[in-house]
């Protein structure tokens, strides 16, 4: 579990929502980004970072200090209802090892409506419905080990936002694929990614990245391009989310987005076959 110590009611009830799984040996550690991890539960061991890192990188930090043949990634204001959650992914892992990765249904507890973006497909339709996705909401997701190591871990130079597309992607090119369990749940609350000063430049820039990172060149451009468009018309009537969205789209171009390890041409593909390929 990932935190900056700014919510401490939440990372407690997300923790001891972890430490009550049952069927399973744990290993949990909790990454302090930029903060000295204090007040945890018996059984958590802390890691302090210096600074805030940003949350892909802050979680890859925590990685090399769990074992354990699955690891599990939770936000610090998400939890989990069940006690065998955790048993129950598993379950559906083993029981069919083409799933690489998976992430649960969230739902708000207090009963709002939940946001559609928590369900990561094109055509969302009823969130209890399982399917195969190729991105992820980052907030919960749990995968075997060995598949982690292969994907590279999370986008450490993205600092917010698409480094669970990214991790999708890497997932398919090992020849797996990447599950949305709508029969396991997670809870979190329904909270707006716009409250971040930074959410319209991350976004685009880390667009541009996705592709400069994983894509094939000819693929690339044609994927930003359909990106770019979509985001004219979703806010078109607000001229300054706009401005700060471009800049981070010249920034994208501009700037250097790390490690190109572009996926194969047969898991285009396999994409394309499940019903999304990489350009949208």
């Amino acid at each position: 579990m990932l935190t900056q110590g700014t919510r401490p009611d939440d990372l407690r009830r997300g923790l001891e929502s972890i430490l009550a799984q049952t069927g399973v040996t744990l290993d949990v550690v909790c990454v302090g980004n930029g903060w000295v991890p204090v007040g945890l539960p018996e059984g958590v061991a802390p890691l302090a970072l210096a600074e805030n890192l940003g949350i892909p990188a802050g979680r890859n930090a925590g990685v090399d200090r769990v074992s354990g043949e699955f690891i599990f990634f939770l936000d610090d204001d998400a939890s989990i209802p069940s006690s065998t959650f955790l048993l129950d992914a598993i379950t559906i892992i083993r029981r069919d090892p083409s799933i690489g990765l998976l992430q649960p249904r969230v739902v708000d507890p207090r009963g709002v409506t939940n946001p559609r973006r928590w369900t990561p497909r094109i055509r969302k339709g009823d969130p209890r419905t399982s399917s195969p996705v190729f991105s992820v909401w980052e907030g919960a997701v749990l995968l075997p080990r060995s598949v982690f190591d292969a994907t590279g871990g999370w986008a450490a130079p993205f600092f917010y936002a698409h480094e669970g597309i990214e991790l999708a992607w890497r997932v398919w090119d090992q020849g797996l694929v990447t599950w949305y369990a709508g029969d396991l749940v997670a809870h979190h609350p329904a909270i707006e990614p716009t409250r971040h000063s930074y959410y319209f430049r991350l976004n685009a820039r880390n667009r541009v990245w996705l592709a400069k990172r994983n894509l094939p060149a000819i693929i690339a451009p044609v994927y930003v391009g359909a990106w770019t468009g979509i985001q004219i018309l979703r806010w078109a009537r607000r001229p300054a989310a706009l401005r700060a969205w471009f800049g981070g789209w010249l920034a994208g171009w501009r700037e250097d987005a790390g490690e190109r390890r572009p996926i194969r041409w047969r898991t285009v593909l396999r994409m394309t076959r499940a019903g999304r390929p990489p350009i949208v």
